[in-house]
């Protein structure tokens, strides 16, 4: 199954933040060791842009042995759908690349429901939102995205995959997962400085091996 990690270095509010260090690693490669745990075998691609800003997270990802797949800078939405036609897979999971703690039970279990359930166009676990931020994940339908790219897109339609599926969801089939406890006002993304220097202070020689859990972190940061 195909896992693309969405990922560029020219984020406004903090730029390369993918690139930045937690405990001496790179948040990008967080995410890919969280990843490649999971009992699913996933194919893991990152899907950055071909644009010149992008080509230190290139050569990163060359030096790290982690696939990467290279299209539009703005244009996220069909960079996806290129990434998912090139690969052949008829759904993909999408992750952030600002989310070094992204839980694999979390992406594990969204699987299972998506293998179970007909149909879907996208499921998803932030419509609404209950896990915290950093902890985004969506498996969306090829097919589904193909049909939407042949669409007149706005700016942010175009930025933002599947906001064109959450603004018309009537005409969609969208399963949302919900966590037992609302944690949707904690945050486990590295999306500002602020939060870059906090986790490093609160993580500091902490395993984060150890400490998977998405609810693990949340008390050792925020309690």
């Amino acid at each position: 199954m195909l896992l693309i990690i969405q990922a560029r270095l020219s984020s406004k509010r903090l730029p390369e933040k993918v690139l930045k260090k937690i405990n001496g690693v790179e948040i990008i490669n967080h995410i890919v060791k969280n990843l490649r745990k999971s009992k699913y075998n996933f194919k893991i691609v990152v899907a950055t842009s071909d644009d010149e800003t992008d080509k230190k997270l290139v050569n990163f990802l060359k030096s790290n042995n982690i696939e990467y797949f290279c299209d539009s800078l703005n244009n996220v939405t069909d960079r996806l759908l290129k990434c998912a036609l090139f690969y052949k897979a008829p759904y993909f999971v999408r992750v952030n690349g600002d989310s070094p703690f992204i839980d694999k039970k979390i992406v594990e279990k969204m699987v299972s429901i998506f293998k179970k359930k007909k149909n879907i166009d996208l499921l998803t676990n932030v419509y609404p939102r209950t896990f915290p931020k950093g902890q985004s994940v969506e498996i969306i339908k090829t097919e589904c995205l193909s049909k939407i790219v042949k669409k007149k897109l706005s700016k942010p339609q175009k930025e933002h995959v599947t906001k064109f599926l959450y603004e018309n969801h009537k005409l969609h089939k969208i399963v949302n997962m919900s966590s037992m406890t609302d944690y949707s006002n904690f945050s486990l993304c590295v999306d500002t400085k602020k939060e870059l220097i906090l986790f490093k202070k609160k993580l500091k020689n902490i395993s984060l091996t150890k400490y998977s859990k998405f609810e693990k972190l949340i008390k050792i940061i925020y309690e």
